[in-house]
């Protein structure tokens, strides 16, 4: 697939990458940038989707943000999309505003509940720390099911828990296949996980590949930050060719497992040859998996051009539909 819209026009600058903004401290915390959140509309909103906060584990601050068209559509109940914002591990949340946004426009145009989680950021809880996050929230959405009683009503009422999707974008990708790895061990009846979404997943390696060594100057994610987040994510004393990071330096026996994926990618991203390794991977292993890498683009250019956002969404909405596969 190909689109042929003006990302020029809607590139950020080369002065704006918000990772490298970030300031780490000799005692190995970091200060964040600034970005703008959003609040949920409430369940009393006239907005087109609707979104709520409800706690995941307070003892970690993790919380679920959930998204639902309004009105709902009048006929069957509708798929569940667990999703997984960017940052590298270490920025951004479910609040997000631009991440919000997104989830937003994905709940009306897939006509799904997209659920986004509020995970636990590196360098202060370094991986797995975010995996276990995203399993958590499988086996809240399990927990729906099994004790209705104190289920959410969005959920009880407008979930189809057999249609059920793990999704992130960049570093939420690699959460996505990192759960879903993890989920294969796990019984999650009534729930079935009937595919990963990975948009453009951040993986890496000690090894440069050519789109690496390209992005000195990339705008969104330039080499030295990138080399930056893997430093402050992975596990104290790992390198980048670990599992976390380097999917297919060691293929896990749990593969063979994993519902269908979906790879999206760009060729303007710096981590293309790393998903282009990553598809082949799940292509040679036996693996079931739908790849999409446009031409052109740029990192999370979802956030930043609406022609690119649109074209996901439908991606989505045909793999969401389609209804193959499961756990």
């Amino acid at each position: 697939m190909g689109y042929s819209s003006s990302v020029e026009n809607n590139s950020p600058s080369k002065s704006t990458s918000l990772f490298l903004q970030i300031v780490e401290h000799p005692d190995g915390t970091v200060t964040r940038p600034f970005v703008p959140v959003a609040s949920p509309t409430g369940e009393n909103s006239t907005a087109p989707v609707l979104s709520k906060d409800v706690p995941l584990n307070p003892k970690n601050n993790t919380l679920l943000r959930i998204y639902r068209p309004n009105p709902l559509p009048p006929t069957a109940k509708l798929p569940v999309i667990l999703y997984f914002h960017g940052g590298g591990f270490v920025v951004f949340g479910a609040d997000s505003a631009f991440y919000h946004a997104s989830c937003e426009e994905m709940a009306s145009a897939v006509s799904a509940l997209v659920i986004s989680l509020e995970y636990r950021l590196a360098p202060e809880h370094r991986l797995p720390a975010a995996y276990e996050d995203a399993v958590e929230t499988v086996l809240w959405l399990q927990s729906q099911v099994r004790y209705p009683a104190g289920a959410d009503p969005w959920l009880t009422s407008h979930a189809d828990f057999s249609r059920c999707f793990l999704m992130g974008s960049s570093s939420g990708a690699n959460m996505a296949y990192h759960a879903g790895l993890l989920a294969t061990a796990l019984e999650l009846q009534p729930v079935r996980l009937l595919g990963l979404i990975l948009n453009q997943p951040y993986f890496g390696g000690v090894e440069r590949t050519p789109s690496e060594t390209r992005s000195e100057e990339d705008p969104i994610l330039p080499l030295r930050a990138n080399d930056m987040l893997w430093r402050l994510a992975l596990p104290k004393g790992a390198y980048r060719d670990h599992e976390f990071c380097n999917p297919v330096v060691s293929v896990p026996p749990e593969l063979r497992q994993l519902p269908r994926c979906l790879v999206t990618g760009c060729e303007g991203d710096p981590l293309v040859d790393r998903q282009r390794e990553f598809v082949e991977m799940l292509e040679r292993e036996g693996a079931s998996v739908v790849a999409r890498f446009d031409e052109g683009g740029f990192h999370a250019i979802e956030l930043f051009d609406p022609v690119r956002a649109a074209a996901l969404n439908a991606d989505v909405r045909l793999f969401v539909s389609d209804g193959r596969g499961g756990l």
